[in-house]
């Protein structure tokens, strides 16, 4: 996972550099360029981050070495979601967020209900019910 995580952590730094120079020749007051590029920054760190802790979880992978063999990869992968219907409520919970940017700020309170009903179930899934574990 080293390759992974150089791969998203290497343009974060190319990204705080790149919103230095953009605030230096804009004379820091173009805020929206200097946001749109830290929040790039901020999207990339995340991601290598993750894979960096993935790393630390399950140590060095057979493709991650030059002599790993095809046959080291056999067996058990790890736990997969089985059907789930919870993206759909979460997804009608972002739907309702978008709607109201374009109707109206009063059905972002039902949008945020829903969502959070959405993640909430998603995330507790495999805690309670059919598929506990």
């Amino acid at each position: 996972m080293r390759l992974e995580a150089n791969i998203f952590t290497l343009p974060s730094i190319f990204f705080i550099g790149a919103a230095l120079v953009y605030g230096f020749l804009s004379d820091w007051s173009e805020w929206v360029g200097i946001t749109c590029i830290m929040l790039t920054f901020g999207m990339f760190i995340m991601v290598g981050i993750y894979f960096k802790m993935l790393e630390k979880r399950h140590g060095i992978r057979p493709e991650d070495r030059e002599d790993g063999e095809i046959a080291e990869l056999s067996g058990e992968q790890g736990f997969y979601a089985p059907w789930s219907w919870w993206p759909l409520v979460l997804a009608a919970g972002a739907a309702l967020a978008f709607l109201a940017l374009a109707v109206g700020w009063w059905i972002l309170a039902p949008a945020v209900i829903v969502g959070v009903i959405g993640l909430a179930g998603w995330v507790m899934e495999f805690s309670l019910g059919r598929h506990a574990h």
